[in-house]
Formats: C-alpha cells, sequence, structure tokens
C-alpha cells in the first residue's frame, strides 16, 4: 500500500506561482510512474502531468511551457511548479501513484488539494 499527502494549493491572481508537494509514504519501493491529475466542477479528472521513475515527464497541452513536474526519489515526493496561472486552472489537483506491474500495478491517489486562481 501507498499512501500520498499534497500540500502548497491555495489562492492566487493569475499570473501568478504556486508549488504543490506529494509526499509518498509506505511501499513506495513498488512506485513507477508518478503524476498530478486535476479536476474542476462539473468537469472530469483530467492529466496535467506525469513522470516516470526515470524522469522522462508528459505535460497536458494546456499547461505546457507554464507547469513543471519533478520528483526526488530520496524523499518519494513529487511537486508541480505550476507558473502564469490562469483562472481555468482553478480545481482541485490529486496526486497519483502508479504501482510497477511486477507488484501489481495498483494506482493509488492522494486526497487532492484546491488551487483557486482568480482573475
Amino acid at each position: 500500500q501507498v499512501q500520498l499527502v499534497e500540500s502548497g494549493g491555495g489562492l492566487v491572481q493569475a499570473g501568478g506561482s504556486l508549488r504543490l508537494s506529494c509526499a509518498a509514504s509506505g511501499s513506495t519501493f513498488s512506485i513507477n510512474a508518478m503524476g498530478w491529475y486535476r479536476q474542476a466542477p462539473g468537469k472530469f479528472r483530467e492529466l496535467v502531468a506525469s513522470i516516470s521513475s526515470e524522469s522522462s515527464t508528459n505535460y497536458a497541452d494546456s499547461v505546457k511551457g507554464r507547469f513543471t513536474i519533478s520528483r526526488d526519489n530520496a524523499k518519494d515526493t513529487v511537486y508541480l511548479q505550476m507558473n502564469s496561472l490562469k483562472p481555468e486552472d482553478t480545481a482541485v489537483y490529486y496526486c497519483m501513484a502508479e504501482e510497477d506491474s511486477y507488484y501489481g500495478g495498483s494506482y493509488y491517489w492522494g486526497q487532492g488539494t484546491q488551487v483557486t486562481v482568480s482573475s
């Protein structure tokens, strides 16, 4: 089992920046990829960014050039640096960890952290 705890959300004006953190605990040795998803009111949850165990990254088109995902394997933590924030970035942001298929391939989710961008 893997537990994920997010932090760093809040209220920011358009054009501002926030840094989200997600600390993993438990069977962290089983984690392969990690990522950030978001869900705005009335919308489906969508991928924001992901990072593999080899630090290969993938971004949604809407955040490319503005957001940066990184991970510190020594601290079992993944980060999302969000710059040039827009009101449409407002959502609950969720951390996700994908378990390596060798250990079962489960997906784990954090409890979510609210990001609100005012215009």
